[in-house]
């Protein structure tokens, strides 16, 4: 399949899951190897969970099925630009490539809109609208001391 025709298995995907109300119009579709590996649409209503996006549900999918935490040599089709959730998800799949379709302007003019986070991210914390305190670092510090001395490790 070229390009064009895997992101319409994405957009099959989406809109699946729309149709079923199990959350909002996206689907991705991760391939390796020219091959689908794992589907997924956003999952947000049905699971009443907010991180269930379309992308993070699918990079779960592939990540079980290919037995691996990365999906290197994959490549990720979305039917819209990844929400900053999506792309933390992403970068820490490792992919090589990530296609979209919809852009997050596109997705702001029905409702999606993600420029708050955006802004939010930019700000320092102290200045953000979420408030945030730093409790207990002394002894948090132990464990990641402990985690730099462990030798069995798995790096990632």
């Amino acid at each position: 399949m070229n390009e064009l025709e895997l992101m319409r298995e994405a957009i099959k995907a989406g809109l699946e899951g729309m149709n079923a109300n199990h959350g909002g119009p996206f689907g991705c579709v991760i391939v390796k190897n020219g091959e689908v590996i794992a589907r997924g649409y956003n999952k947000v209503l049905l699971l009443n969970d907010p991180t269930a996006h379309a992308e993070v549900t699918a990079i779960r999918e592939a990540c079980s099925k290919l037995n691996s935490f990365q999906l290197t040599d994959c490549e990720i089709y979305t039917t819209c630009e990844p929400c900053p959730m999506c792309m933390g998800a992403i970068y820490w799949a490792r992919p090589k490539k990530v296609y979209y379709a919809n852009t997050r302007e596109d997705a702001a003019a029905i409702g999606f809109d993600d420029s708050f986070i955006y802004d939010e991210i930019a700000q320092p914390i102290h200045m953000r609208k979420l408030v945030m305190e730093c409790v207990g670092r002394d002894e948090a510090l132990h464990m990641f001391k402990a985690w730099q001395e462990k030798n069995n490790k798995t790096l990632y």
